[in-house]
């Protein structure tokens, strides 16, 4: 009978640790898009907002332009990575989850939708890119 080795505990803490620190990293990140966000004139709506289909970074309106974005935050080393770093399924799982969101918040029928995207790269520089993909992309 073949030998079960326990778990190193010390391995299983550094994973525990470093998703931590990524989750940390990842919210300051998101705590700055807001901000750039509302020196704008955006409102922001919902942040980490879940569904059963996945989970919206930010969703944001305009209010001058009727609009509601539901915005992907990507952060990589660089512009470009972070840029390219969302994939068709994560498009797919995004529009998915925008879908249930809209149909929570029936308010939020009568105004434009898009999806955004926020490139941030290792120095903190961020790169919005509007209307990053559509329903229909392939």
């Amino acid at each position: 009978m073949p030998r079960i080795e326990p778990a190193l505990p010390g391995r299983t803490v550094a994973r525990r640790t470093q998703g931590t620190v990524a989750q940390m990293r990842g919210t300051a990140i998101e705590n700055q898009v807001c901000l750039a966000l509302q020196r704008r004139g955006w409102a922001v709506l919902q942040r980490r907002a879940a569904t059963c289909c996945g989970e919206i970074d930010i969703v944001a309106e305009h209010p001058p332009s009727n609009l509601i974005a539901f915005i992907e935050v990507k952060s990589r080393a660089t512009l470009s990575d972070a840029a390219c770093a969302l994939s068709r399924c994560q498009r797919a799982r995004l529009i998915a989850a925008a879908g249930i969101l809209l149909s929570q918040h029936p308010e939020w029928g009568d105004r434009g939708i898009r999806f955004d995207l926020v490139a941030v790269d290792g120095a903190g520089r961020m790169r919005r890119i509007t209307d990053a993909f559509r329903i229909g992309d392939r």
